[in-house]
């Protein structure tokens, strides 16, 4: 099996678990292929043997490798996405991060996680993702998000109004600090700590939460994914900024903003002693306080 790692940031405390991962792929004679900048990030801590090779983009590893593994965070995760693409290639999360909705296999599940990938003991969890289609390029060729694409306003502590429709029918003119517009997956990010809704993957469904709105009775609603949202920014300034998961650019007021589901989803690995509400009930403790 070929597998590829891909990392971003390295910490002292992560070495004996990088080094548990190698060693038990190894094992296997893995052929591991390893991003570049991670490599040179961890070369010096972590023994690789010989049987490896780097990437740097898709292009290295679109039909070339049969899993990914993300180490980090769900930060990480949402960083692998403009990695992998419209690749298909599977891609398993190890926290060696914080909470960990998307990584969910911890540092002390590593070999359990890859035994199991091996004996094909495993579900493929198809996430969906939004696509920005207006303005175009944008964020370049990556203009897809796994979490959410948010509006925000910038340089300026004057509230903004943004008014979005529907598939062209008038929604709502949204005043405050902004708009996020999440997937399900996203539904567990930055849009439940503004008060949207927890929504399971596969729900085909997006959230529109406004942030800190200025109207008390205004709340996140929920809509058919397969609708198309056209969003106008009204406010002070010229330049608003816009977030696509871990990437921002600034934007005119003048751009007209439109959001679409993306044509293909990723495919993210779930071990099948856990699922999304296992997972939900871990992160958040729900029934750790058994007064209720």
């Amino acid at each position: 099996m070929k597998v590829a790692l891909f990392g971003k940031v390295y910490a002292d405390n992560q070495k004996d678990y990088l080094q548990l991962l190698i060693d038990e792929l190894t094992k296997r004679d893995s052929q591991i292929c390893v991003f570049e900048p991670y490599y040179k990030a961890i070369k010096a801590e972590v023994n690789f043997g010989e049987n490896i090779s780097f990437f740097n983009s898709n292009r290295d590893i679109k039909n070339k490798v049969d899993i990914l593994f993300s180490i980090g965070g769900d930060g990480t995760i949402l960083d692998t996405v403009p990695i992998v693409r419209n690749s298909g290639i599977p891609i398993l999360g190890i926290n060696l991060g914080r909470l960990g909705f998307l990584s969910s296999v911890s540092k002390n599940e590593i070999i359990d996680a890859v035994n199991n990938i091996f004996n094909g003991d495993y579900i493929i969890d198809k996430r969906s993702l939004l696509q920005l289609i207006e303005p175009k390029k944008l964020f370049g060729d990556i203009d897809y998000a796994l979490n959410d694409l948010t509006i925000y306003r910038n340089n300026t502590t004057s509230l903004i109004v943004v008014h979005v429709y529907v598939d062209d029918k008038f929604l709502n003119s949204y005043w405050g600090d902004g708009l996020i517009v999440s997937t399900p997956t996203g539904s567990t990010a930055y849009s439940l700590s503004v008060g949207g809704p927890i929504v399971a993957p596969g729900s085909k469904n997006f959230i529109i939460a406004p942030i800190a709105s200025h109207n008390l009775t205004v709340r996140p609603i929920i809509i058919q994914d397969s609708s198309v949202i056209k969003i106008k920014i009204e406010g002070r300034e010229e330049k608003y900024l816009m977030t696509m998961d871990s990437r921002h650019s600034a934007i005119s007021k003048e751009d007209e903003i439109i959001i679409r589901r993306c044509n293909f989803n990723v495919n993210l690995i779930q071990m099948n002693n856990k699922d999304f509400y296992s997972t939900i009930r871990d992160k958040l403790l729900w029934g750790v306080d058994y007064r209720n």
